[in-house]
This record gives structure tokens, C-alpha cells and sequence, in this order.
């Protein structure tokens, strides 16, 4: 896994973004933070070479060739958006939340929800694909 630093801050005493999503799972102390973390180890099984970004201070992000999805917490619910899931398939029906928007999907998870983690998993790599498939090709240089 790779991590980038997009914290906001420039000296080399701030905390890279990994270390600050650590800080965010422990801060919450409850189900919140140990859902995000699972969620987290999900992320990286399912794509090794994943960036985790700290971005709009304060929400974790996992990209590759792009934002794969965002990790926010809120009172009720943990929510992963795919930045375009609106082009990915879901056969297995995990989105449940932004259904109704162009670009974004996402799934809220509840305290005691079960996890499909095969299906988030494939989820998460199909993300990674479409990303990949939408790479701009190197400018070719004139002689």
C-alpha cells in the first residue's frame, strides 16, 4: 500500500495520511472506527497498491488512477462512496445510498450490519479497473 501526504500542511512534522486515518479509527472509539478500519483492511486485500489520501479535512480516501471511494462517519452510519459508482456493476445490491445521483454511489452501513466482503472486494477492484481504463495515453513527441 502506498501512502500520499495531501494534508493541507507543508512542514515534514505532519502526519502522513495513513497515520491520520489511525488517529480518525481510534478517535471514534466505537463501532464507527472499528467499522472503518475493517473496511480499510478490506480496501487493501482487495487492491495492494492503494493510496490512502486525508482530504476535505478530515475524510480518509482511497485512490488508484484516481479516488476509488471515501470513508466518511457519521452518528448513524459509516459511509463508503465510490467516486463513480454509477458506472460500476453491483450485483450484489451493496449500494443503498446516492442511488439517485449521475456519478457517485454509496453504501451505508449500519451498527450491526453484515459486510459482503466478496462483493465489496470486487466491488473496490472494479473501481480500480474503470479508473485504470480511463488513464489518458502519453502525449506522443514530435521528431
Amino acid at each position: 500500500m502506498k501512502t500520499a501526504r495531501k494534508t493541507g500542511a507543508k512542514d515534514a512534522s505532519a502526519a502522513s495520511p495513513s497515520k491520520m486515518i489511525d488517529g480518525r479509527i481510534k478517535e471514534l472509539g466505537d463501532w464507527r472506527g472499528e467499522m472503518l478500519g475493517r473496511i480499510r483492511g478490506l480496501i487493501r486485500e482487495a487492491d495492494p497498491d492503494v493510496v490512502e489520501e486525508w482530504k476535505w479535512r478530515g475524510v480518509p480516501v482511497w485512490e488508484h488512477d484516481g479516488i476509488i471511494c471515501t470513508g466518511e462517519t457519521y452518528k448513524e452510519v459509516v459511509k463508503l462512496t465510490f467516486a463513480k459508482g454509477a458506472a460500476l456493476e453491483d450485483p450484489a445490491g451493496l449500494f443503498n445510498s446516492s442511488l439517485d445521483g449521475n456519478v457517485r454511489r454509496a453504501i451505508d452501513i449500519r451498527e450491526g450490519d453484515e459486510i459482503n466482503e466478496k462483493a465489496l472486494k470486487a466491488l473496490i477492484r472494479a473501481a480500480v479497473e474503470l479508473n485504470g481504463s480511463k488513464k489518458k495515453p502519453a502525449k506522443k513527441r514530435s521528431a
